[in-house]
């Protein structure tokens, strides 16, 4: 008792401490911004307690399978501290902003291509953008792709390597899955498959297709300011996190549903056992002999097929010459 109550408030904290972290390392631009910062961030932490110290499902799913939570947190922790860092690096350069500035940069110019998320994002811009605004979102974005990226390594490493979420114990999909209801009628593997192929599907389309959204957009209601830092930060931290969170989110629903006892077992399917034909010299007809036939083999090859046994099916009655003499005067046998 005394360790969950331990474990969400310690979890609470944590995520005071991420929702609070830009308006920390930051100066307020915008007049009542601690104040709204500071309600989110009580709100999120009273969410968090209640869900881990409940007994009962709400909303995060997989809250008693470590360590999915844990390294999506982890990297939405790691991407806002290392964008706060930069944008600080502005009011007050010092030699850690300035490296981590520069280590960034390197990141967004080598996966900044034709066609990427990141030139994506950068395209969604207004044309008449200042070089340095252009070049701390390219920075923002290659950084939190990167981390995106390596949090989906982690995860498939931490299912390799621990077998996840066998791990942990016995998975009870109502307290792991509380979105997802199995007495909704259908298949639930089958349901499982489905819901983890759209979230991956989704997690691998959305960072090309929300700056596109992004840009038809600005043509109705102008185009987004990331003149803002903490604006910067949180738009390219959740453009990186949510697809990676759904793509983690399919691998672990298909992981679920690969380790269910319904879809152990079923059987595999088998194909049936092909009969055995055997080519006799004379008479000249070929006959089929059924493997599940009482028929023993041993006395089906002393003579030539017996037409009349039901166990034998006469497929063709061939007396010509020429045909007979073309095989060799032994038995063939073709499985």
């Amino acid at each position: 008792m005394f360790s969950r109550f331990a474990g969400a408030a310690i979890r609470a904290l944590c995520v005071v401490l991420l929702i609070a972290l830009p308006s920390v390392m930051l100066p307020a631009t915008i007049a009542g911004g601690s104040e709204i910062v500071s309600f989110i961030a009580i709100a999120a932490a009273i969410l968090t307690f209640i869900e881990y110290k409940s007994d009962y499902p709400s909303l995060i799913e997989f809250r008693f399978a470590p360590p999915f939570n844990r390294i999506r947190f982890g990297s939405l922790f790691f991407t806002v501290l290392v964008l706060s860092i930069i944008c600080s690096g502005k009011y007050h350069a010092t030699p850690v902003t300035e490296f981590t500035a520069a280590i960034g940069q390197l990141i967004a110019a080598s996966i900044d291509f034709p066609f990427s998320p990141v030139r994506l994002v950068v395209g969604m811009l207004p044309a008449d953008s200042p070089a340095d605004i252009v070049t701390a979102v390219r920075t923002a974005a290659g950084i939190s792709y990167l981390t995106s990226l390596l949090s989906l390594a982690v995860f498939l490493a931490a299912l390799r390597l621990s077998r996840w979420p066998r791990n942990s114990g016995t998975f009870n999909v109502w307290i792991n899955l509380p979105m997802f209801d199995p007495t909704a009628g259908g298949d639930v593997v089958r349901r499982l498959y489905k819901d983890a192929r759209f979230n991956i599907m989704l997690g691998f389309l959305l960072p090309f297709i929300i700056p596109v959204v992004v840009r038809l957009a600005a043509d109705f209601f102008g185009p987004m300011a990331m003149t803002n830092p903490q604006t910067l930060i949180w738009t390219m931290a959740a453009w990186a996190f949510l697809p990676a969170s759904l793509f983690m989110r399919g691998i672990a629903m298909s992981r679920v549903a690969h380790m269910s006892p319904i879809n152990a077992a079923a059987p595999m399917p088998q194909k049936p056992p092909r009969p055995t034909t055997f080519w006799w010299p004379r008479p000249h007809w070929v006959c089929e002999i059924n493997p599940d036939s009482p028929l023993s083999l041993g006395n089906s090859l002393r003579g030539p097929c017996d037409v009349s046994d039901p166990a034998h099916r006469d497929l063709s009655n061939r007396t010509s010459g020429p045909w007979s003499r073309a095989f060799a005067p032994r038995y063939q046998t073709r499985n």
